[in-house]
């Protein structure tokens, strides 16, 4: 019954095409929107320009207005597709959707935030849309799942970075003469983060033989440390293994991630 009620089989079109992409019509319309997700990011990017700006910013504003509408109308279409659209808008990607068009209705309200414009480069966040893709959807969840297999040995690793930069700057700012540019711990903290990351700006340099020494000890360690989340991460990715997931997304909580025989969805219990 509920196929055959005509706004129920618009909505539900809309929904695959719109967030989905195993049919030609999903396939397209998310390569359109990528197109013109970038295309508006570079926009922002030769609007920052002043000599740009001034020479074609009527042409500019006009291209922002166009993105802006077109951005809208796919926004208010996402909410009319899905069954729940108070969830698709409070999640991660309804949010980043909103942020897109908001600053430009924002400026003409509000005529002094017009520097808040350059939160519509936020846009370029949807592009990871396209790991919706079918040709995608495998290798960005063996990723994901590496990620998350691995958060725990990272956020240890970071403790134990922590500690050392903590300690060399404190050590530091005892050898050296505040003269040096080591006035606090805190300023001794971070130059040992710059060294140990081998970024050295250079605004601070320790004088003494001793802090010398402290500073090429730093700098070795540094090049170890680098290695370290990498290696962990890579072993996870070995370990992780390909499971086919489809792009169908549940027409009511818009989860996605589903096996290919999935008849239902695995969160809410929607029929897909």
């Amino acid at each position: 019954m509920e196929n055959n009620n005509p706004s129920n089989r618009l909505q539900r079109q809309l929904h695959e095409i719109i967030f989905e992409a195993d049919t030609p019509a999903g396939k397209l319309f998310d390569v359109l929107l990528i197109l013109s997700i970038v295309a508006s990011v570079v926009l922002v990017m030769l609007d920052s320009i002043s000599s740009i700006r001034q020479s074609y910013g009527d042409l500019l504003y006009l291209g922002e207005w166009v993105f802006t509408i077109l951005f809208t109308v796919e926004y208010a279409l996402r909410l009319y597709s899905v069954g729940r659209p108070l969830s698709y808008a409070t999640s991660f990607f309804g949010v980043v959707d909103l942020l897109a068009i908001l600053p430009t209705y924002l400026s003409i309200v509000f005529p002094g935030t017009q520097y808040f414009l350059v939160i519509r480069i936020l846009r370029v966040l949807r592009v990871f849309r396209v790991l919706k893709l079918v040709q995608y959807v495998g290798e960005a969840r063996v990723l994901m799942q590496a990620m998350r297999a691995s958060r725990r040995k990272i956020i240890v690793f970071l403790f134990v970075v922590l500690t050392l930069v903590v300690i060399f700057g404190s050590l530091m700012y005892v050898i050296e003469d505040p003269q040096s540019g080591f006035t606090s711990i805190p300023q001794s903290i971070y130059w040992a983060i710059v060294t140990l990351t081998t970024v050295g700006y250079g605004d601070i340099s320790p004088q003494t033989g001793l802090g010398q020494t402290l500073a090429s000890l730093i700098m070795i360690i540094g090049y170890g440390i680098i290695a370290v989340p990498t290696g962990i991460v890579t072993a996870e990715l070995a370990q992780s293994y390909k499971k086919s997931i489809s792009t169908q997304a549940c027409t009511q909580c818009s989860a996605e991630g589903h096996d290919p025989d999935a008849e239902y969805c695995k969160y809410c219990g929607a029929i897909l």
